[in-house]
């Protein structure tokens, strides 16, 4: 099986998920869970940055900081692939 990073909002506002190196973005509300799922056989491990607002997290083959895993996808409780940009506010200064 996989590794997956189950994220959630714990909190009462909106949170960034960013997924780096690309930068993508998918917003969960309060309450929800997003899973981050590596689509490599390799042996994902995260590392995982929080600050006000957003959660960051890279993928890395075997911990190896030089093997950034590069296709991955996130999805809802439900397991619907989710697409950057998932929930974005209008006023969202992320592109």
């Amino acid at each position: 099986m996989k590794n997956r990073l189950p994220v959630e909002n714990a909190g009462d506002t909106d949170v960034c998920l960013s997924i780096e190196p690309y930068g993508e973005d998918f917003w969960l509300r309060p309450r929800e869970v997003f899973t981050v799922v590596p689509m490599s056989d390799g042996n994902a491990q995260f590392t995982v940055v929080v600050a006000t607002g957003v959660i960051t997290v890279w993928l890395y083959e075997d911990g190896d900081p030089h093997k950034v895993m590069l296709d991955y996808e996130v999805v809802d409780a439900n397991g619907e692939k989710l697409k950057c940009g998932h929930q974005r506010p209008t006023d969202s200064d992320s592109s």
